[in-house]
């Protein structure tokens, strides 16, 4: 299984334990003066852990040790951010020389602590044009106030997998595109079932699996911050438009109360019991992982998938999603970092690795060439998550000092309204701008 085993709250976990440091943590000094010719072991901890993952990143690190003969790789596997970020701030012979991140909303401590390493000068002495290598989207999540000390190592996008017969069934001609078709549909495709139902249109309850807020929001392209640094959710006009589309949804269904008692009847999301899988939902946002588990799981409907709607004023951008995805890079306390930087340089930019790797995990490739790769699977499903990785419009989460922790303060807000607990949505959104920039200044404290 891909790596959406992460919690959703882990970044403030982590930053509560003081293991993502601020900018001015003290990191050990490593080198970049070793010769990457020369015999060297690297050690390289990654957080895949299930077989089929291991193996992936096993046959990658074979294929590299083939082209480096020089170079071993000692990989541990099943790593977390705070063990790594333990690991790096102890330094010593036992830190990992190249590192792996499922957690791109951590980024900003990544670079800002200078735990992990600026690779700007690795990519210049050789020629990798990171511009013409990777997309910008996939940039801007890889680096921080001008310091690139990681690069993506395969992306995650976001879609929305519908239920074909169930449009059938409603007369539903195609999947919607914006927003007010998505309101239609969603309550067109909802069967009741007593006080209960037998199947939702779309679940747009907020814990709901990947419905983290964050990325429905983002088919809205918000802008979390201004030129500052300073949070503006309650400034953002789509702030307000993407709580009303929500709460539109909601009431179209049968209300919140209705919907949580039957999102709490849900088996696991990781399981055949995955509420989409067993038909209890119609219309579902998930990642490009989830067709290879409905075609491992053969389930018994046709289905299909297609980018997230939009709202209704930005019908251009429709094509659009949230994207995400693994970072990798090089800790600042490694002895070893040119050779550790080949290591990089194999797993993030060599065109032919990234499509194997990326085949072979069900992620989406994250360089340029990648992507136009004749090899990568042609599985035309997989194929929309290519396009909406490509678009123009798609959307990161924005770097931040404090990691993850404003993703966490718009989940828990979004909770208290989705349940009817914000009574002034205005004044609850300035109280959240206004947490979220003193949790960034203690983070720099």
């Amino acid at each position: 299984m891909p790596r959406w085993r992460v919690t959703l709250r882990a970044p403030v976990a982590l930053a509560a334990a003081g293991l993502l440091l601020s900018g001015c943590a003290n990191p050990s000094v490593g080198s970049a003066d070793d010769d990457p010719t020369k015999p060297v072991t690297l050690k390289f901890w990654h957080g895949w852990s299930a077989p089929g993952e291991v193996k992936a990143i096993n046959d990658s690190i074979a294929r590299f040790e083939k082209l480096h003969p020089n170079i071993k790789v000692k990989a541990t596997g099943n790593v977390t951010d705070a063990t790594i970020n333990q690991a790096l701030r102890a330094g010593g012979d036992e830190a990992p020389d190249v590192v792996t991140s499922f957690t791109t909303n951590n980024v900003g401590q990544y670079c800002d602590s200078g735990m992990w390493a600026d690779l700007d000068p690795f990519m210049r002495k050789s020629g990798l044009d990171k511009a013409k290598v990777f997309p910008k989207t996939l940039l801007d999540y890889t680096s921080y106030d001008g310091n690139q000390c990681a690069l993506p190592l395969l992306a995650d996008a976001y879609g929305m997998y519908y239920n074909k017969d169930a449009f059938k069934e409603a007369g539903i001609r195609r999947p919607p595109r914006t927003m007010s078709e998505f309101e239609a549909d969603a309550k067109k495709l909802t069967k009741r079932a007593g006080n209960s139902y037998k199947r939702v249109g779309f679940m747009p309850n907020f814990r709901l699996y990947q419905n983290s807020p964050d990325r429905l929001f983002a088919q809205w392209g918000p802008t979390y911050f201004d030129a500052k640094g300073d949070s503006r959710l309650a400034k953002d006009p789509a702030t307000y438009k993407f709580f009303d589309t929500a709460h539109k949804l909601v009431e179209a269904q049968g209300g919140y109360n209705a919907l949580e008692r039957f999102r709490t009847s849900f088996g696991d999301e990781m399981s055949t019991q995955n509420a989409f899988m067993n038909g209890k939902l119609a219309m579902h946002l998930d990642g490009e992982w989830r067709g290879l588990m409905m075609n491992e799981a053969k389930v018994g409907f046709d289905w299909g998938v297609a980018p997230l709607p939009v709202p209704d004023d930005q019908a251009e951008t429709y094509g659009r999603g949230y994207l995400t995805g693994t970072v990798a890079g090089i800790a600042h306390s490694s002895r070893h970092q040119n050779a550790a930087w080949e290591l990089v340089r194999f797993l993030t930019a060599d065109t032919d690795q990234v499509v194997s790797f990326a085949n072979a995990i069900h992620n989406v490739p994250s360089t340029f060439a990648a992507l136009k790769s004749p090899k990568l699977d042609a599985d035309p499903t997989f194929r929309t998550f290519l396009d909406i990785a490509q678009n123009k419009y798609s959307q990161v989460m924005p770097p931040s000092t404090n990691g993850g922790m404003y993703v966490t303060s718009l989940q828990d807000f979004s909770y208290s309204v989705e349940a009817g607990k914000v009574h002034d949505l205005k004044k609850g959104l300035r109280e959240l701008d206004r947490q979220i920039d003193a949790d960034t200044l203690q983070s720099k404290s």
